[in-house]
């Protein structure tokens, strides 16, 4: 069902050809997908990504996992074999990019100086095009730890985890895993992909715990 645009405002339009539906498409094209999933509800969710290198020009993405807030849902793309062999990681640049616009706000840890910047340089070398200024807002919540909770020796999202939550359900970082990831060994992108799942579990459950104590911004991603 396409949008009876001639009955809406010109405020309204931009909202619907901005906003996505469940399937990846914009409420303009889906907007029975509108009328049914209420969409002024805000949505927020949590994200990580894994990589091959911490240089976007050095490496690929392997996986990345946003958490629905609120709900069990993780949406969750993984490289294959043949994409490292053929197109690396421009699929999964682009299905992160479809999911990251289901959301309103997206939350990450060291995430505004690691994960947005590496998947925005992956997604410019592909030709792809990423999310500009204020389409959407993200927080990083690792600033929020370094402010509010200065006095740990360190903030790592494991040691804030089990400090605030008493423990940490994050699995351990096996460097062998990453490099045999390279080669597309599904046994290491398996255990990468469940890490990193771990990760966002965790950041729903620290964000609550620290939401009392910051004012929420809207920054852009």
């Amino acid at each position: 069902m396409i949008a009876p645009v001639a009955r809406l405002k010109k405020a309204e339009i931009i909202w619907l050809s901005n906003h996505y539906c469940n399937h990846g498409h914009t409420y303009l094209s889906h907007y029975s997908c509108y009328l049914r999933e209420n969409p002024l509800k805000k949505r927020y969710a949590y994200l990580d990504i894994e990589a091959s290198n911490l240089k976007a020009d050095f490496g690929v993405c392997y996986c990345y996992c946003m958490k629905v807030q609120g709900e069990d849902t993780i949406l969750e793309r993984v490289i294959t074999k043949r994409e490292l062999e053929t197109c690396l990681d421009r699929e999964v640049v682009k299905q992160f990019i479809a999911d990251l616009l289901k959301f309103d706000r997206t939350y990450g840890y060291y995430s505004s100086r690691y994960d947005l910047p590496f998947m925005r340089a992956r997604a410019l070398y592909h030709g792809i095009e990423f999310p500009g200024y204020g389409v959407r807002y993200h927080k990083d919540l690792y600033f929020v730890a370094r402010s509010k909770l200065s006095a740990l020796s360190s903030r790592r999202l494991k040691t804030v985890a089990e400090v605030v939550l008493g423990k940490s359900q994050k699995t351990t970082l096996d460097p062998r895993h990453w490099i045999q990831a390279m080669g597309g060994n599904k046994k290491s992108l398996d255990y990468i992909v469940t890490h990193c799942r771990y990760d966002v579990i965790d950041l729903e459950l620290v964000h609550r715990k620290l939401e009392p104590f910051y004012p929420e911004h809207d920054t852009s991603i």
